[in-house]
């Protein structure tokens, strides 16, 4: 279904509710335009939280790169001086 049929319907479905609750005495409390900013709030704040983990999960992971890359330096120079004095012993065909 296409998105501005469904955000027609929300909206026609918004208005209703909004009749609705007038007709009982609720005043215009409830509309289109409350329901759309209410809306348009939450969007900013959910990409906000979105922001807000994106940029954990990325500190995260550079730190796993760091600790990763110091690993295998720690590594490289602890086994490179064994693998060369095993290479010695190994004899060469």
């Amino acid at each position: 279904m296409d998105t501005q049929k469904l955000l027609n319907m929300a909206l026609e479905g918004a208005d209703a509710l909004g009749y609705r609750l007038d007709q009982m005495g609720i005043t215009g409390k409830v509309n289109r335009h409350n329901i759309a900013a209410f809306l348009m709030l939450e969007q900013k704040h959910l990409e906000g939280e979105w922001d807000s983990i994106q940029v954990r999960l990325n500190l995260r992971r550079s730190q796993f790169e760091r600790v990763t890359r110091k690993i295998e330096t720690r590594t490289d120079a602890l086994i490179g001086p064994v693998m060369s004095k095993v290479n010695r012993f190994r004899p060469s065909h």
